[in-house]
């Protein structure tokens, strides 16, 4: 599909992303968009409505934290196959369409009123006022350069706010020749893959982020899982697969939640000077810290230039930014310039008012306020659980990220808890869900993400899942 008409009122408070969002909605509630159908591109619809892309890109990630639409891997957004609204069935989904058969289709979804989503962010949280002030302020002061074909690893001013941000920030030793930006984190890692000439053996900890997995996996790398514990990967089973590269996730592990300690950090940088491999450090979550001094990322104690750095805007920003950078040993950014010239992924726009975003301060008030506001979620959740939850569940994963996990000790399954929650028009998400391999732990676990919901929808949530989470509900 190239084109949706999308009436749009200009005039109406509604903002455009939402207005694009709810006609959306109700299209696939009402069959009109079925099941395995392909949207049109962010920029395909952008120019259609004579909207900003970063609108359509904004509705887009929002009815994809919901369950409606999923993206599937350089080939779009597809709807969703959704049970328990009203879906016209069509010989197109079966027949005339088959990129259908890419899309994942573990989750059975529908229509929630309460999402616990692990990814997105606060709407009302956006920065829109600066954006748009910064945005204006690099057109009107742009010469013909910005629009010109830009440097394939990133713009030098950008990937020097970078390398700035991170040392002041996550004690991040690189300079900017080192920093690559791309679209994405499926983007850097499909980068990495190539790097690796798709012959290197990948650990990773399970469960595991299963779209990295998935990244690695599908650019022809060999990748293996290692268990973990409360500390995170455990290097003597790690130290047994033979690994060239592991890939983890030190400052807020997903979907465990768990803050990497410094001895064991010492202890994986050990493994891998000995063994002469790479570390991918996926720096994930590590701006929502909640409690204590953040521990400076694992580059930071590398000496022998052992770790590849992967961060995002993404998290912190939104979704739609699409920003993700890279900080390569020097070693490995020498044979990427020498081996493998993409064009940059990211528009010089784009990059400029970010850089202004970090260089103006703004990114360090935005965080500021972003903290605070997830905080006063996860401090909520945590009080609710122990005062009024504590003969079901208990809460851990805390201090960090924007998730939390529950573990259940009142006899109630792991599958028991998600279906009942999902009759009562909640969406959380079972623990099982995330592990490479089926699951053999026995204990139930789930997760809830608290970024997307009000702190008010929070409250009214909790109370139904107390009542029906009960054994004898």
């Amino acid at each position: 599909m190239n084109e949706l008409m999308i009436p749009l009122d200009t005039k109406s408070l509604t903002p455009l992303y939402q207005q694009i969002e709810e006609y959306l909605k109700q299209e696939i509630q009402e069959g009109r968009l079925v099941a395995g159908m392909r949207l049109p591109s962010s920029r395909a619809l952008s120019a259609n409505l004579l909207v900003s892309r970063s609108t359509i890109e904004t509705a887009y990630d929002q009815l994809v934290a919901e369950g409606y639409i999923e993206p599937v891997a350089y080939k779009g957004y597809y709807v969703c196959e959704i049970e328990g609204i009203y879906f016209q069935k069509a010989e197109y989904t079966k027949q005339n369409n088959p990129e259908k058969t890419e899309i994942k289709q573990r989750r059975k979804l529908q229509k929630y009123r309460y999402d616990f989503a692990l990814n997105g962010i606060a709407p009302e949280s956006f920065p829109t006022h600066t954006w748009k002030q910064l945005a204006k302020q690099v057109l009107s002061d742009s010469t013909e350069e910005i629009f010109a074909q830009g440097n394939p690893y990133g713009e030098d001013s950008f990937r020097e706010a970078i390398a700035e941000y991170l040392y002041h920030a996550r004690g991040v030793k690189c300079e900017k020749s080192q920093i690559l930006v791309g679209a994405g984190n499926d983007y850097l890692l499909m980068v990495l893959a190539t790097l690796f000439e798709c012959n290197k053996k990948v650990a990773m900890e399970n469960p595991t982020y299963l779209s990295a997995w998935y990244d690695l996996k599908h650019t022809g790398c060999s990748v293996c899982t290692v268990k973990s514990d409360e500390m995170g990967i455990c290097i003597e089973e790690l130290e047994k697969t033979g690994a060239d590269v592991v890939y983890v996730m030190p400052s807020h592990q997903f979907p465990m939640g768990t803050v990497m300690p410094l001895k064991r950090r010492m202890e994986l940088l050990r493994w891998a000077d000995e063994n002469q491999t790479y570390i991918i450090e996926d720096d994930y979550d590590s701006e929502f810290r909640y409690k204590g001094k953040p521990i400076p990322a694992l580059q930071g104690f590398d000496k022998n230039e052992r770790v590849i750095y992967i961060g995002t805007f993404s998290k912190s920003i939104a979704p739609s930014i699409r920003i993700s950078y890279m900080a390569l040993p020097k070693k490995l950014m020498r044979y990427y310039q020498s081996r493998y010239p993409f064009a940059v992924t990211i528009s010089k726009v784009d990059q400029k008012i970010v850089e202004l975003f970090l260089r103006n301060g703004h990114y360090e008030r935005h965080l500021n306020r972003m903290r605070r506001l997830y905080k006063s979620k996860h401090d909520w959740i945590l009080r609710w659980v122990k005062e009024e939850m504590s003969e079901i569940c208990s809460c851990f994963g805390e201090h960090a990220g924007i998730h939390l996990l529950l573990r259940f000790h009142n006899g109630i399954s792991e599958d028991e808890a998600v279906e009942r929650a999902k009759s009562a028009g909640i969406r959380v998400y079972g623990l099982s869900e995330f592990f490479v391999q089926e699951k053999k732990e026995t204990e139930a676990v789930v997760l809830i993400g608290y970024a997307t919901l009000t702190e008010e929808e929070i409250k009214e949530a909790l109370q139904i899942l107390s009542r029906i989470w009960k054994k004898e509900y």
